[in-house]
């Protein structure tokens, strides 16, 4: 009883400060009237019989009248009259109040009736604007209306510094996250900014719900000077940070899968048209990787290390196109199931942090009986494929794609560089296995190359950069927010400064970087041979890590023009022409022509000096001078080819004309 007669107030209390604060908001207008009848009686105690002040007083009531219908041309037509006429009735009344007095004839009986209608006109607008109403213009007449999107939605709106994200409602059944998607440059127009500065985040459970992201001040504009990697002697496992978003925060990639995290292993594919920063983004994400402990990259470079010369002694294996390449490629198709081999003889479903530690855990031994095998760790594999094209062009569209659809499984990550991903470049197959992308600027015609089509709808555009804004990029990559794909970044800038860090690092990355496991160099040298050389040991001996200089008589495949490459091992090479050199290709005295078991031995020979010079895959073209100088035609060679491919001295590639040098000590 007593708690119920003590609860009463509290009630009571409670009810009250609910309808004051529902009534809050509706007292503005009233308060307006009460102000007005002041303001008028004041006035008449003031000014009675002054005539000038009722000039004055006129005057005055039509400025402001005036000048609040010339303040209102922003607003609606309806908001501005509505004002005009408020401010009207109360000028005049006050006027009028002023001269005769507030309770002079009809006065009082306008005040009462006219003040309320006012007061109450101006209520009903307000209970009628509710939330799920259609949304108020804007002040530049309807931004949503502007571009095409007049019964859409604005609702919660979240302001960062630098960053407006607004969520978008469209019209059921008659917008779609398409139509806000081809109106964004639009929108981009009506503020006044890039059409990289705005992008939209389409909702993935509903067709007709999505973010509006408007990031008005470029932050990208001063480029960011590289001063080091971010985590030295840290794992491949951690993030790389290759440079920053538009909104400052870092942009980073990662290389390996995370089990824990749901993510897979990534493959890239680095984009970007002439002038674009390639070199530089390229640049960032070798010197992440080659400053982390655990982690060997392979490096095919045509242009002969021109951008990554001071890094040369940090690979573990580094050539410069041609007959190299071709090595590197059959190595790395050779590679891969014996890694994954290593993994799953010890319990690994992927590669971990773990893979690279001597196994000393009984759960990862591959003993039959469970016992610790302490062999030593597998460090992740990075093969790095720079100016990919001019490899497509000599192995085929399709030479990277077994590597790129088999190599996450064997804790080695693909990333393939060129300036134009087309299909007349690169295969659909080989394409679709790189689905993580560091897209630089391009041809506006491109950007369908490089980026996904679901990415470019929500705002990415490389095309609008081209080569005037280098370094500008967008990642597309596992383990990154998809709500990012659409966020501009850009990577850090290599200068003169920075090649003497470039050296240290490399230095660094010789005494106390991983070296290639057992498994991985075994199985390179049982395919390519002395061509695979490994990361020297020794700092003074940075010319190990490129391929061993070639004899300038020898023809590779990276002088052979396009016809050349695709000659046929039965076709007929020429006869010897009357110029033939009086010294044989490798050093045999050609005074007289060899005998059968002579040439079978020079021919032998000639395999052996091949594989010597590192040079592990060569094609008929590649004994066209031995042949006119010791006066063999092509059928002998012919016979002999298929001699050396039975007894597993050759083994044929991917590319129709050329064979892979078996190395002598290992047989195939």
């Amino acid at each position: 009883m007593d708690t119920t007669t003590h609860a009463l107030p509290r009630s009571r209390a409670g009810v009250g400060t609910y309808l004051l604060h529902r009534a809050m908001p509706h007292l503005p207008p009233w308060l307006g009237v009460a102000g007005v009848g002041v303001a008028g009686s004041g006035a008449h105690l003031m000014w009675a019989d002054s005539v000038g002040a009722g000039v004055g007083l006129t005057l005055s009531a039509v400025a402001l009248t005036g000048a609040t219908w010339w303040a209102g041309r922003e607003t609606s037509a309806q908001r501005r009259l509505h004002s005009a006429i408020t401010v009207a009735a109360g000028t005049s009344w006050v006027t009028g109040a002023a001269l005769a007095g507030p309770l002079a004839g009809a006065l009082p009986d306008a005040f009462l009736m006219g003040g309320a209608v006012l007061a109450l006109s101006w209520n009903v607008r307000m209970a009628l604007r509710t939330s799920d109403g259609p949304a108020p213009e804007s002040a530049d007449k309807g931004l949503l209306a502007k571009v095409g999107l007049a019964k859409a939605r604005i609702g919660r709106t979240e302001v960062e510094p630098n960053r407006v994200t607004a969520n978008v409602l469209l019209e059921g059944g008659e917008q779609t996250n398409d139509d806000v998607a081809r109106a964004l440059v639009r929108i981009a127009s009506a503020l006044d900014l890039p059409q990289s500065a705005v992008r939209y985040q389409p909702d993935p459970d509903s067709a007709r719900r999505g973010e509006l992201v408007i990031v008005p001040r470029d932050m990208l504009g001063e480029a960011q000077e590289w001063e080091g990697p971010s985590l030295p002697g840290g794992s491949i496992a951690d993030p790389l940070v290759i440079g920053q978003y538009d909104d400052g925060s870092p942009l980073v990639v990662w290389l390996p899968g995370d089990p824990a995290a749901g993510r897979n292993a990534n493959h890239f594919l680095i984009a970007g048209g002439t002038g674009s920063g390639k070199g530089d983004a390229a640049l960032n994400l070798q010197t992440e990787i080659l400053s982390r402990r655990n982690v060997v990259m392979w490096l095919s470079d045509p242009k002969s290390f021109q951008d990554f010369r001071p890094l040369l002694p940090a690979y573990d294996w580094a050539v410069e196109g041609g007959a190299g390449t071709e090595a590197m490629v059959e190595a790395l198709q050779h590679v891969i199931p014996a890694r994954t081999g290593w993994l799953g003889k010890h319990s690994y479903r992927q590669w971990t942090e773990q893979a690279a530690e001597r196994q000393t855990d009984p759960a990862h031994s591959c003993r039959p009986d469970r016992t610790a095998c302490g062999c030593p760790g597998m460090p992740y594999l990075v093969a790095w494929m720079e100016e990919a094209a001019n490899t497509l062009r000599n192995l085929g569209d399709d030479a990277f794609t077994g590597i790129a659809q088999e190599a996450r499984s064997a804790g080695c990550s693909l990333i393939v560089s060129l300036q134009r991903p087309s299909y007349d470049q690169m295969s659909t197959s080989t394409r679709a296995s790189l689905p993580a992308v560091i897209a630089l600027g391009c041809d506006p015609r491109d950007e369908g190359f490089s980026l996904p089509e679901s990415v470019i709808n929500q705002g990415a555009h490389p095309g609008a950069w081209g080569n005037r804004k280098p370094g500008y990029c967008y990642v597309v990559a596992g383990g990154i927010d998809e709500d990012r794909y659409a966020s501009p970044g850009r990577t850090q800038q290599f200068t003169p400064r920075s090649v003497s860090l470039m050296e240290t690092l490399a230095q660094w990355a010789v005494r106390n970087g991983a070296t290639a496991d057992p498994i991985t160099a075994g199985a390179a040298r049982a395919v390519v041979g002395r061509a695979y050389t490994g990361r020297s040991t020794d700092i003074d001996e940075t010319e190990q890590t490129s391929m061993p200089e070639q004899d300038d008589d020898i023809v590779t495949g990276s002088q052979l023009d396009p016809e050349d490459a695709a000659i046929d091992p039965e076709q007929d090479l020429p006869e010897a022409g009357a110029g033939a050199a009086e010294q044989g290709l490798f050093g045999t005295d050609t005074g007289r022509k060899p005998s059968p078991e002579e040439a079978r031995a020079l021919f032998a020979r000639a395999l052996d000096e091949f594989e010597a010079q590192g040079q592990m895959v060569v094609g008929p073209k590649d004994f066209m001078d031995w042949c006119d100088a010791n006066g063999y035609s092509r059928p002998w060679v012919s016979a002999r080819l298929r001699d050396a491919a039975a007894e597993g001295r050759l083994q044929p590639t991917s590319q129709t004309g050329r064979w892979r040098i078996s190395p002598a000590l290992t047989p195939a």
